[in-house]
């Protein structure tokens, strides 16, 4: 399918990943609206910085606002749904603003879709709703743990798209990325982190250096979108969207350590801790199906991404 013309909405275009997408579906054509979140300073997020954002129909407004989100779907043909909050530790002192946000949120895109007839919604979930690996490589039949009020309420919503594809045939996808990172990541997660703390002070803070996660830059995750916008055969379907490796947070560092020749001491806080009964020990993906289905692959490896 060509993407030449095709009218899209991308929500929280504003966004680490989103804003990757935004461009690149302006690149390949689409007459691209993006939904940024409205605050006083009239703030696009990352869109302010993008080359592009003269190609972009930017519309400010609430993913929780039904009104907002009717507006911004009006006449385009396929959703790309990222809008949510995502710091987990920022899920246990607020919970009730991530139901409101990611699950209610979510709610008022499927609904306009329904009632407007929305080709395509490709909705966001998160390798977090998985919780510590009960078995590895991770598939999409691996069974759903709610270990923080973020993954939780991601995992509301994914079983909203679910429900609504299955109670009113509203044409949706679910892609399931594992921890992307890459250019406009949060200076709060794991590896923007290491690397300011590493070139500024040559000394590391971090929580827990013995789980694993499963790594995929930007590039791959934003492939991941566009083919699940695409493919017929995605239509009610989850997609893992991850490498298929995993790294120890401590041997993340030390890989960070080799490639910036800046070798430091890592030391764990308990601040930077998650609870223990909430802390996610294993991310390993299985692509599968994303392979199957939307002839996916990632093509840029952890020590490419890193550089």
């Amino acid at each position: 399918m060509s993407w030449t013309g095709k009218r899209i909405l991308v929500t929280g275009a504003g966004g680490f990943i989103a804003s990757h997408l935004t461009e690149r579906m302006v690149q390949e054509g689409a007459a691209v609206r993006a939904l940024v979140h409205y605050n006083a300073l009239g703030s696009r997020g990352w869109l302010d910085e993008s080359p592009l954002v003269n190609q972009i129909e930017v519309m400010a407004g609430d993913i929780t606002d039904r009104d907002s989100v009717r507006r911004a779907m009006e006449d385009v043909e396929v959703v790309f749904h990222l809008a949510a909050l995502i710091a987990i530790p920022y899920s246990y002192r607020a919970p009730e603003s991530y139901v409101r946000t990611n699950i209610n949120g979510t709610l008022n895109v499927l609904q306009a879709a329904r009632d407007f007839g929305t080709s395509r919604v490709v909705h966001t979930s998160t390798s977090e709703v998985y919780g510590s690996a009960l078995y590895v490589p991770i598939d999409e039949k691996h069974p759903l743990q709610g270990q923080s009020p973020y993954s939780a309420s991601k995992i509301g919503a994914d079983k909203m798209a679910e429900a609504f594809y299955r109670s009113f045939d509203v044409q949706v996808t679910t892609v399931r990325p594992f921890n992307t990172f890459g250019p406009r990541q949060s200076a709060r997660a794991v590896i923007p982190t290491i690397i300011t703390q590493c070139l500024q002070q040559g000394k590391v803070h971090l929580g827990n250096l013995t789980p694993t996660r499963d790594l995929n830059f930007v590039s791959n995750t934003v492939d991941g979108f566009v083919l699940a916008g695409q493919s017929p055969a995605a239509v009610g379907q989850v997609v893992n969207l991850g490498s298929g490796r995993e790294i120890s947070i401590g041997d993340l560092a030390a890989l960070i350590a080799r490639l910036t020749g800046i070798y430091f001491d890592v030391e764990s806080e308990t601040a930077r801790l998650r609870p223990e009964k909430s802390e996610v020990n294993r991310l390993l993906a299985d692509h599968t199906l994303a392979t199957e289905l939307l002839g996916w692959r990632p093509r840029v490896t952890l020590e490419e991404g890193l550089q």
